[in-house]
């Protein structure tokens, strides 16, 4: 890092006087603090951090220099080779406002080598990941996912205790046998049994958790919280209600097989969207324009079923639709999976988490498990003249909303618009934290929403003179 770029970095730190999820702030005027715990975080994120040293957060991120930043960097560098595996930050010393600075980049690592941990605690105890601006623990299903990852464990492939050959070996199960047979000739001789194994819906005799989701006659009789949930609301929030007080326009558990639960899916989403009609300018003929694009709707559902996280860690977990007045949510148990970040959607090939159950869509037909899903959702939503999705992967959660607005009706996405609105009378801290409240914390919210929308100029200080009184009220610019 250059100097200038350092005091840039400390400049904007000062302007909206907070630390963000990339940047962590230590005093080190007394000596060298302990940083395991962000040294963890930031080795565990995308993208890494940096780690500031010689600006004083309990004295408005004012600069107040380190003791020595010979010793600071030994001590730091100390701490590094401690963390499993080792860091190796890049080191910068800068004289900003005539006190020595030093900053620490962290680089992030590879997913082989996640979680960075503190050797001292172990793995468990000693892994962290950031949040907004704070360091924190890992949860056992974190650490579990890049472990799964590292030793390709497939959760899609254990067994149910319960399950016996009779509940694979259904009418869709032969279905699917005469499919496969045909399409891959050179399994068609081999023995049911072989077969099966191979295909990774049994072992050792008993059914996989993959051969019974996609074969049984009820598969939620093993696995009851392996299914959709799907709600449809009449305003822009789970709590709205309707005219007559109703919470929900419509409500359903979908469950069965998971073809069945991708049929039963897209008829709840088509029920509950809206459908225009319209007179296509080229033929003058009357056609019917739905509120989002069906396929696109059928790829995210798909990506869900298939792409979820089978593990003993999300078994009450179902996929979540949600249908608001102005957005479709789909969530799904399990984060991006593997070497897969949010930047890279769509553009290279994924690692997959369940193979079999991908595999065995594909030879129903159901999917042509290409990597082709995310390019064939953006590409519909740009024809159908809507907005960009919006993809969120966090803390073992994949969420994709899709707007049902123009792409050029606004230069604020849903929440910004929210905060926007809420914000053309000016608001206490106290006042957003109410209304983020049930849905993300104040620290949250002011880290990704009211800092970016500050520094964009569409939020503004009543006291910018002291970003951090306690009578501070934030409103809208126009």
């Amino acid at each position: 890092m250059l100097e200038t770029e350092l005091e840039k970095m400390i400049r904007s730190i000062q302007t909206v006087q907070s630390e963000s999820s990339t940047v962590e702030t230590k005093s080190a005027k007394n000596g060298c603090p302990k940083v395991r715990e962000t040294l963890s975080a930031f080795s565990n994120q995308s993208g890494g951090g940096t780690i500031v040293f010689g600006v004083d957060e309990n004295d408005g991120f004012n600069v107040c220099g380190v003791y020595d930043a010979s010793d600071l960097i030994k001590k730091v560098d100390s701490q590094c080779q401690e963390m499993s595996p080792v860091i190796r930050p890049l080191f910068t010393v800068a004289q900003i406002d005539g006190e020595t600075v030093v900053s620490a980049e962290i680089q992030e690592l590879d997913n082989n080598d996640k979680p960075c941990f503190y050797s001292g605690v172990g793995r468990l105890k000693g892994s962290y990941i950031r949040s907004g601006d704070a360091d924190r623990l890992m949860t056992e299903y974190e650490v579990y996912s890049y472990e799964a990852f590292k030793k390709k464990i497939q959760d899609e492939l254990r067994t149910s205790d319960r399950a016996t050959e009779r509940d694979l070996k259904t009418a869709a199960f032969s279905l699917y046998l005469g499919i496969l047979k045909n399409k891959k000739p050179n399994l068609a001789d081999l023995p049911e049994e072989e077969i099966c194994r191979l295909q990774g819906f049994m072992d050792n005799g008993k059914p996989t958790a993959a051969g019974l989701l996609l074969f049984s006659n009820y598969p939620q009789a093993f696995f009851p919280q392996l299914c959709v949930t799907a709600v449809s609301v009449p305003g822009t929030e789970i709590s709205s209600t309707g005219s007559v007080g109703e919470r929900f326009i419509d409500n359903k558990r979908i469950d069965g097989t998971l073809v069945q639960i991708l049929d039963g899916s897209l008829q709840f989403v088509r029920k509950n969207m809206k459908t225009a009609t319209i007179i296509d300018p080229n033929t003058g003929k009357r056609v019917d324009r739905t509120e989002y694009p069906v396929i696109a709707l059928r790829e995210l559902i798909l990506n869900a079923l298939i792409h979820r996280d089978y593990s003993i860690h999300t078994d009450s977990t179902p996929v979540t639709i949600r249908m608001f007045s102005d957005r479709f949510e789909i969530e799904n148990p399990g984060g991006l999976y593997g070497r897969m970040t949010l930047d890279r959607l769509g553009k290279v090939s994924a690692d997959t988490r369940n193979p079999s159950i991908a595999n065995a869509m594909e030879i129903l037909g159901e999917t042509e498990n290409r990597y082709s899903g995310i390019p064939t959702i953006l590409n519909a939503m740009e024809e159908h003249g809507l907005q960009a999705p919006k993809f969120e992967s966090d803390r073992g959660v994949f969420k994709v909303t899709l707007y049902n607005k123009a792409a050029a009706a606004q230069d604020l996405d849903a929440d910004e618009i929210e905060v926007f609105r809420f914000c053309m009378i000016p608001r206490s801290r106290a006042e957003l934290e109410e209304l983020f409240k049930g849905r993300m914390s104040i620290a949250y919210a002011m880290e990704k929403l009211i800092k970016p929308m500050i520094v964009k100029g569409r939020i503004a200080l009543t006291i910018p003179e002291k970003p951090r009184s306690k009578f501070q009220k934030y409103y809208s610019v126009e």
